[in-house]
């Protein structure tokens, strides 16, 4: 698997495109003041958001570094990238 170095504006840019919904910009406050990870369904049942599009969220946090997800059996659970956070969007947290 061949996996691509963004420069540092593609990066910004897939972070403004993840944050730019509404549904993720909630899983990513849900996350945030929840102070740890949460699994997929409890998320997904709290939005009331069936589990195709909640993965599709899921999937785009993700991609754009905000999210890591681990799974357990058959659960998965999903928390920040802190990192990601701090790095590229200093303070955005604290604005939740």
């Amino acid at each position: 698997m061949i996996i691509k170095q963004l420069s540092l504006n593609e990066t910004r840019v897939q972070i403004f495109k993840a944050l730019s919904d509404e549904a993720r910009l909630t899983i990513v406050k849900m996350l945030y003041t929840n102070g740890k990870e949460m699994s997929c369904g409890e998320i997904g049942e709290t939005l009331n958001i069936n589990k195709s599009t909640v993965s599709y969220h899921f999937k785009t946090l993700r991609e754009a570094g905000l999210t890591t997800t681990r799974k357990s059996g058959k659960n998965k659970f999903v928390s920040l990238n802190l990192e990601v956070f701090h790095t590229f969007l200093p303070g955005f947290l604290d604005t939740l």
